[in-house]
């Protein structure tokens, strides 16, 4: 069972950046596709980001392109979430999650979680 663990969340002015970080406890990792997902306050959850298993393929939120990078590091098993420009509805906490899949983007199934990190961002 693969355990994630992400990191790097905390309050940042509007305009401001973040990095985000997810580490894997598995040797494994290189072996799901990942994913960030996000849940504001009293909303549902939705896709943010994913990443294959190489690293080449990218898929975002339409809404997030531009201003959210992801990647990945397979040698030290961990996913990254850079945020730049972020605004105040970029407040949620984020999760990263592992997919034994092969679809890379919001239709993802996902087969492990972390706890999440809460990111705040004021105006």
């Amino acid at each position: 069972q693969v355990q994630l663990v992400e990191s790097g969340g905390g309050l940042v002015q509007a305009g401001g950046s973040l990095r985000l970080s997810c580490a894997a406890s598995e040797r494994t990792f290189s072996t799901y596709a990942m994913g960030w997902l996000r849940r504001a306050p009293g909303k549902e959850r939705e896709f943010v980001s994913a990443i294959s298993r190489n690293g080449r393929i990218a898929q975002y939120r339409d809404s997030l392109k531009g201003r959210f990078t992801i990647s990945r590091d397979n040698d030290k098993n961990t996913l990254y979430l850079q945020m730049n420009n972020l605004k105040p509805e970029d407040t949620a906490v984020y999760y990263c999650a592992a997919s034994s899949g092969n679809i890379i983007g919001p239709a993802m199934r996902m087969n492990y979680w972390g706890q999440g990190t809460q990111v705040t961002v004021s105006s």
